[in-house]
């Protein structure tokens, strides 16, 4: 079952690591299991080094605590090598485990009365510590650091929506983290959604579904991660309703997450919906360009390297995503490109190493495009855009148009106001200082332009 493990580990690495780190460096290992050691190939002795350097410890204690779940007297040794497999080791399976409800679980064969062994599932390395804050995630982190200090006494229930990659899953941890770290007997759990769902199904075979119900309603806080994963899943949600009641009843925490707002949830009990919304649901939007530049130096110094401020403004400005492991894999990119050929990180290097990710995203965010999501939004037509219209309904959108073309390309003033209908590059600038005036003073607009650049950065 060892093997098993190591592919649900995977499964696991891959929500948690950039999209760049998981293919870079972990794909490429094989896995081979004898006499209760989990050997680990990589192919060559430069993926070894890094993958020790930077993932080791997160693989163990991963590795360490699935094999706990499957039999709490089982300990398995990893060891990081070159090469493939033995031929005496057992072949790797590429199917995951799917979590099977024994005695080994703890809700099997208890009550309320029962003391009952709960497995957090946190990451340790997730705080708040190492969350980098901007205008776009300040108010989500100060919630989340106020119900840690008072678990279930404020803001319960808790809903934080937003794309991927924006800090959803790093908060929960962080919450959880520091519930635990205040008063170490709290029974938190974190869980993703598709997680209980399995587990449910199992309990459910196994006739042991009232004692799962019982596990989870005895908890102190309950971190549930992309609760959109429910929808269309009419038993499931059944569980989750009264679950979610009996935590409430009983001032036990409940902070949920998803990728859209919860009445935008298809697919889900009106019930729940409705629970959901009884507490505070936050957004977190995609950071600015002084956040996207906090990020890349604090993704830097994690591993090691300094990051150059002009450096850190170019790939940030180049690179206007919403999703943060995006930033995250950049870095990766340009550490390997660095370590591999011994240079300064400079601009050039930078150019280099994330050619490919830079022509894509050049590609995809074009005045033209942006002119046409904007058309869209605010239903006016694209020919709108560059014409003479001076009324209010064509007027905004077009320097909203302007604002964003300004911030998401590398365009000049002159060259987006000749994209605009051959406009002075002193239009352009005045529509820039109007919309940054209007995003202070008017909600819609200012939630206008957050969807727009949600929209124009996936």
């Amino acid at each position: 079952m060892s093997l098993a493990i190591w592919q649900e580990c995977l499964a696991q690495l891959k929500d948690e690591l950039s999209k760049s780190d998981f293919s870079t460096w972990l794909r490429p290992l094989q896995a081979g299991y004898a006499n209760s050691v989990l050997s680990l190939y990589s192919p060559n002795k430069f993926t070894s080094d890094w993958v020790r350097n930077n993932f080791m410890e997160i693989i163990e204690n991963k590795v360490k605590l699935l094999a706990q779940v499957e039999d709490p007297n089982h300990s398995i040794q990893i060891r990081l090598l070159v090469g493939k497999p033995e031929s005496t080791e057992t072949a790797p399976t590429a199917t995951p485990i799917a979590p099977q409800l024994n005695t080994n679980h703890p809700w099997q064969g208890v009550s309320k009365a029962d003391p009952v062994a709960h497995k957090s599932n946190l990451i340790k390395r997730f705080t708040f510590d190492n969350f980098v804050e901007g205008k776009s995630n300040n108010f989500a982190i100060a919630t989340t650091q106020q119900i840690a200090e008072n678990p279930g006494g404020v803001y319960n229930p808790l809903f934080l929506y937003a794309h991927p990659g924006l800090g959803k899953t790093h908060l929960l941890h962080a919450v959880g983290n520091a519930i635990v770290a205040e008063n170490p007997d709290s029974k938190v759990v974190y869980i993703r959604s598709e997680r209980f769902v399995q587990d449910m199904i199992n309990a459910i075979r196994n006739n042991t579904i009232e004692q799962f119900k019982e596990y989870y309603a005895s908890l102190d806080a309950l971190l549930i991660d992309d609760i959109h994963f429910f929808a269309g899943k009419e038993r499931s949600q059944e569980v989750l309703f009264q679950t979610f009641n009996s935590m409430l009843d009983g001032h036990q925490q409940v902070i949920l997450t998803s990728d859209r707002f919860p009445k935008e949830i298809e697919g889900i009990d009106e019930r729940l919906r409705t629970r959901f919304g009884w507490g505070l649901s936050i957004p977190i939007d995609p950071p600015e360009l002084e956040t996207r530049v906090a990020i890349l130096i604090s993704k830097a110094e994690e591993r090691g390297l300094t990051l150059p401020d002009d450096v850190a403004f170019f790939i940030a400005k180049r690179l206007t995503i919403t999703d943060v492991r995006v930033l995250e894999g950049a870095i990766a990119n340009i550490s390997a490109k660095a370590q591999f050929t011994g240079q300064d990180i400079t601009i050039s290097l930078v150019q280099d190493a994330l050619r490919d990710m830079l022509a894509v995203h050049t590609k995809q965010t074009t005045i033209d495009n942006i002119q046409k999501v904007v058309a869209e939004h605010y239903r006016i037509k694209i020919s709108d855009m560059a014409s003479k219209r001076r009324t209010r309904t064509v007027a905004r959108p077009r320097q909203i148009a302007m604002a964003l073309a300004k911030e998401l390309t590398q365009h000049s003033l002159p060259e987006i106001g000749e994209a605009f209908g051959g406009r002075d590059h002193t239009t352009v600038l005045h529509a820039c200082r109007k919309v940054a005036e209007l995003r202070n003073e008017n909600n819609d607009i200012q939630e206008d332009y957050k969807i727009l650049i949600r929209t124009l950065s996936m």
